[in-house]
């Protein structure tokens, strides 16, 4: 057989590479779209990327079977393609996702609620605290004296055990709900507050690079916190913690690495993470972005 000749074989290479270039270029099976060729972010809502989420690379999007979510003793990663939204319990014309429970070893649930026009809340069990934080959208908080707040995106509210409320919204909201059963203190009592983060004070973080603020008051009567928690990209948890404390996380902004015990999982926007007492745990910020996340701590009770 005659042997091919140089320019029949560098025909056929630059043919086999332009293959190839189609195949693993910018919209190839084993490419992950770039920051710089998505559309234009700055005109998107803040926090669009919790109410539309997208797999990276985006074609894994439909792959049949395919999810991030884990689910262990001591963590649970729970990723917005796996989330299964049904009607809440006493709420009207609203779908609810529920995403950390008792069920998992939790003493707190953590769910996201979907409210359309017309929507009104129910209320939590007696004896159950709330906050709610709002991620897209717009809802009215009025109590039962008739006074009424609109909150806004990045806006929350702290809802007593017991405090008569309703939730109502004219368009399409999206709510991060906690609630717990109130560990009581005698001669405390917690109080209704709203606000917003963009009026939170920077609090120190000795040791650490990372901007904390904080939802609710530091003091006694509150028996858990949420903090905003803001990583410039490159910047990473100092202390590698282990505590008695749990943690129940929303990433709202940005992408990263999260170590959970001995597993480590790529993380990004709208991911949510459930952590044990004593289970190892750091994260670091990567991509071209601001990670911010809202974190759930257990807070002034004694462990026993």
């Amino acid at each position: 057989m005659e042997n091919p000749s140089l320019p029949g074989l560098l025909l056929s290479f630059f043919t086999l590479l332009s293959v190839f270039n189609q195949v693993l270029g910018d919209e190839g099976f084993c490419s992950a779209p770039s920051i710089l060729d998505q559309a234009d972010t700055s005109s998107k809502p803040l926090y669009w990327k919790v109410t539309s989420p997208t797999l990276s690379p985006s074609h894994l999007q439909d792959l049949p079977g395919f999810t991030r979510s884990v689910y262990k003793r001591d963590h649970a990663l729970i990723t917005p393609e796996s989330h299964v939204f049904s009607p809440l319990p006493d709420w009207e014309n609203t779908l609810g996702a529920y995403l950390i429970t008792p069920a998992m070893g939790s003493h707190f649930v953590m769910y996201l609620a979907k409210m359309q026009e017309n929507s009104k809340s129910g209320l939590p069990p007696a004896g159950v605290e709330r906050l709610i934080f709002v991620i897209q959208g717009a809802v009215t908080l009025t109590n039962s004296s008739g006074i009424s707040n609109k909150l806004m995106v990045d806006s929350y509210a702290y809802l007593p055990p017991n405090f008569e409320h309703s939730l109502k919204c004219d368009g399409s909201t999206t709510l991060a709900i906690f609630e717990r059963r109130y560990a009581c203190l005698d001669n405390h009592i917690t109080e209704r507050i709203v606000g917003s983060t963009d009026k939170l004070p920077l609090l120190e973080t000795p040791g650490e690079v990372f901007e904390l603020r904080k939802l609710l008051p530091a003091s006694m009567p509150y028996d858990f916190n949420i903090h905003i928690m803001d990583f410039q990209p490159g910047e990473f948890l100092n202390v590698k913690e282990v505590h008695y404390n749990q943690h129940g996380l929303l990433l709202l902004e940005g992408q990263g690495i999260y170590r959970l015990g001995d597993s480590w999982y790529s993380v990004q926007a709208g991911d949510v993470i459930w952590m044990a007492p004593f289970v190892p745990q750091w994260y670091a910020a990567l991509g071209k972005t601001r990670s911010r996340y809202l974190l759930y701590k257990d807070v002034n009770r004694n462990p026993l």
